[in-house]
């Protein structure tokens, strides 16, 4: 089996073996991939990725396998008087914004080493801030390196005896530095298309409810994993943290925080003896790195007559086989969304998940589990139907694979000419439910007017409980508070784990516009309505009738 090591340092910052060397040594431990996780700065990742390039040129017809250099950094940040370290994985390390905050971090790190060398300096130490970079060119100055550099120079006696006197935590010259917060760490992250992953947990020595609590803030900034395996872990310390992190629904990372010598006896890939780290948490990691397209189906990814053209099909099949998911996201009652998946053979392992019922269903479509459902109460179902047909208007609910409506009218052969459910008629639509729906719909062919005025009509009565919204000019539908497509595709997206910048929405109607805002880019069709524009961050070319979606597809499937 293959292994890997996800935390790993190098001369650029504290560690012993410079870039290239750490390539070398992951190939003699037989490493299939490592991360170059310098404190701070990403100055050794050009070299270790250069190098590791013209050994495959070199060694292209040998079978030793050189290992993959993962881009990674290790951010220092504080949290509530705690140093707490967030490791970034798979980063793009050349992003412009991402590049200038980090010089940001270098100005601060020698504002702060200036301090620390006045102070020893103070002490009798004759140290300068220039004199240490003379000592250690091209390296993110740490403490460890005050430490080196004294030892060197026969002011202490042992590394220890620095810190003991001089430079540790309570010592009279440590000064501390500004720094940013944990979350703000993972947002820097974020915003250099990383993974960031929450390091060694259990070396913050923290309570179980203020480790909690740090994992919540974190999770909502965009967190997406935790160092759950690591050196100093006891097998029930690792068993903890991957409770923890599938509690917090967090990925899995780990690494050995490798340093050469600057950490005796702790070794690459195998920590302290007996960490070991599968290649499959790494293809794991990787995944958040794909995208999730949350489509509509009327009036956005299906043709007028309800198909999906076999362009559209070919743009749908290269966006999964890149690993991408395809998330119908639709009005529509399930059983419809599985007639329309299974007629237009969208069977690609991308399109598994459907959210049906304007997002009160989440449903695994290969398990045929739902992942998550809101349902609405039965003395609502009631009193909804009761007013509606007050009010003269058609109303129907749902059943598991049926419509519950109270006679046959045009209404409902209009909808039904779309929906290809069996109906069973009910004078009390609640008393004919086992249970509560995940909607209720509305329907006035002939005046829309009258939705919109029964709409306000009861939202000071339902509007605590339900949400109502339209679907398109006819239909108004009633869905329980929690629903909406904004909260599905957000449990969608933590389910699968992607940042939110990895999630595009394409609709155009007012029951699109909550998911739109949801993800991170939100995708108006040519054809949609003046609200849904307003919202979309971009908006098609064409309308669904000419493929306007299939633009948006073949640019996702592009991107890596």
């Amino acid at each position: 089996m293959n292994i890997v090591d996800l935390h790993v340092h190098s001369t650029k910052s504290d560690g012993t073996y410079s870039p290239a060397q750490l390539v070398d040594y992951a190939m003699e431990k037989g490493l299939s991939a490592f991360a170059l996780t310098d404190h701070d700065t990403v100055d050794g990742l050009e070299e270790a990725i250069a190098y590791t390039g013209k050994l495959r040129a070199k060694m292209q017809n040998e079978t030793q396998t050189i290992p993959e250099v993962i881009p990674g950094i290790e951010l220092s940040s504080e949290y509530e008087g705690k140093d707490i370290h967030i490791v970034g994985l798979c980063i793009d390390y050349k992003n412009p914004v991402f590049i200038s905050k980090l010089r940001e971090f270098v100005d601060s790190r020698t504002l702060r080493n200036h301090k620390m060398c006045a102070l020893l300096r103070e002490k009798g130490i004759e140290i300068t801030y220039e004199a240490l970079e003379e000592t250690f060119p091209d390296a993110v100055i740490t403490r460890a390196h005050y430490a080196k550099w004294m030892l060197k120079q026969g002011y202490i006696k042992s590394i220890t005896e620095a810190f003991d006197r001089y430079i540790g935590d309570n010592g009279p010259c440590y000064v501390p530095r500004e720094k940013i917060t944990p979350s703000q760490a993972v947002q820097l992250i974020l915003s250099a298309n990383g993974i960031p992953v929450l390091a060694h947990p259990t070396l913050y020595h923290m309570s179980t409810a203020r480790l909690e609590k740090l994992l919540a803030e974190l999770k909502a900034a965009g967190l997406l994993a935790m160092e759950c395996i690591y050196s100093t872990y006891s097998t029930s310390e690792e068993r903890e943290m991957r409770t923890l992190a599938a509690k917090h629904g967090l990925l899995i990372s780990g690494g050995s925080d490798f340093h050469g010598e600057n950490k005796p006896k702790l070794d690459l890939a195998v920590g302290y003896g007996k960490l070991f780290i599968p290649e499959e948490v790494l293809d794991n990691l990787k995944k958040c790195r794909r995208y999730a397209l949350f489509t509509d189906m009327d009036g956005t990814l299906l043709l007028k007559d309800c198909t999906i053209s076999r362009h559209m099909h070919k743009c749908i099949m290269e966006f999964c086989e890149k690993g991408n998911h395809l998330i119908l996201t639709t009005g529509r009652p399930l059983p419809s969304v599985l007639e329309v998946k299974e007629a237009q053979h969208l069977d690609h392992p991308g399109c598994r998940i459907a959210i049906a019922y304007n997002g009160a269903l989440v449903y695994d479509c290969d398990t045929g589990k739902e992942l998550a459902g809101h349902r609405l109460s039965r003395e609502d179902v009631r009193f909804a139907t009761q007013e509606a047909e007050k009010w003269g208007l058609h109303v129907h609910t749902y059943a598991a694979d049926y419509i519950i409506a109270k006679k046959w009218n045009r209404e409902l052969e209009f909808y039904t000419s779309r929906i290809h459910l069996d109906i069973k008629y009910a004078e009390d639509l609640a008393e004919a439910l086992e249970e509560g729906p995940y909607k209720i719909q509305c329907i006035s062919l002939d005046d829309r007017q009258k939705l919109i005025d029964f709409r306000d009509y009861l939202m000071p009565l339902l509007g605590d409980r339900m949400t109502l919204l339209f679907s398109n000019e006819y239909y108004l539908e009633f869905l329980p508070k929690n629903a909406g497509k904004g909260n599905a595709l957000a449990f969608v997206r933590d389910y699968l784990h992607l940042p939110a910048s990895h999630t595009y929405a394409a609709g155009d109607e007012e029951n699109d516009i909550s998911m739109i805002q949801a993800a991170g880019c939100g995708v108006a069709m040519a054809n949609a309505t003046p609200d849904v524009k307003e919202t979309a961050d971009m908006i098609t070319q064409l309308d669904n009738n000419h493929d306007g979606l299939g633009d948006v597809i073949r640019e996702l499937t592009r991107k890596e």
